[in-house]
């Protein structure tokens, strides 16, 4: 199952691999979700193509999580453009308020790891109070 491609510019393959290494996503880990029919080389081969079957197209944009029209449409020489005429020598994007973020992703993990152990304490103790009440239940009859 093909489909025509109304831009002859695009390259659905390179498309392909430009988003999937964007997402940081390795040959072999999208051949081992295709299925046992995939390999590192046929992906490498895929990515190749200037245009990739609809079906295949499909559960790869799927795998990416990304829209199959933005591997389908996406168009390097207008994306350059527009930010080529979008951005000069001296404009930065919220010139003069820019803020700056000092996220420490260890600090992060170890706050979630924190709030995930309070949950479980709470949820083990809301779990030995049902569990008096219960007792209770059974031995007030």
């Amino acid at each position: 199952m093909t489909h025509t491609n109304s831009n002859p510019k695009i390259h659905e393959g390179r498309n392909l691999k430009r988003f999937r290494e964007m997402l940081g996503i390795k040959q072999d880990f999208l051949a081992f979700e295709l299925g046992d029919e995939w390999n590192q080389q046929k992906i490498s081969l895929l990515e190749q193509k200037e245009k990739i079957e609809a079906d295949i197209l499909e559960q790869v944009s799927a795998i990416l999580k990304i829209p199959v029209d933005a591997i389908r449409n996406f168009d390097e020489e207008n994306a350059v453009n527009i930010i080529a005429n979008t951005f000069h020598d001296s404009s930065f994007v919220n010139a003069g308020n820019t803020p700056t973020f000092n996220i420490n992703p260890i600090a992060e993990i170890m706050k979630l790891h924190a709030d995930k152990m309070e949950l479980y304490e709470r949820m083990l103790k809301e779990k030995d109070e049902m569990m008096l009440r219960l007792e209770r239940l059974i031995g007030a009859k």
